[in-house]
């Protein structure tokens, strides 16, 4: 049985394909652009479990580091 993914918007699938060339699965804090990645676009993606946390910046704590879950790689790559 095939399994059935939650749908991405094309902001989550745009952040998550940034994380597919990065070591571990990556997941940037900011755009191309250097804007800011909106934080309901990390939330969104932790919740559907294509990303999940990876550990709390000491410096900037409000920053949410996440790395690709495995979900999340097939999920870019789709």
């Amino acid at each position: 049985m095939a399994k059935i993914m939650p749908r991405l918007s094309a902001q989550e699938q745009s952040y998550l394909r940034m994380g597919l060339k990065q070591p571990g699965g990556k997941l940037p804090l900011f755009d191309k652009s250097g804007q800011e990645i909106n934080s309901r676009t990390i939330l969104a993606c932790v919740e559907k479990g294509y990303a999940q946390r990876w550990f709390a910046n000491p410096l900037k704590p409000e920053w949410l580091v996440c790395r690709l879950t495995n979900l999340g790689r097939d999920a870019a790559r789709a």
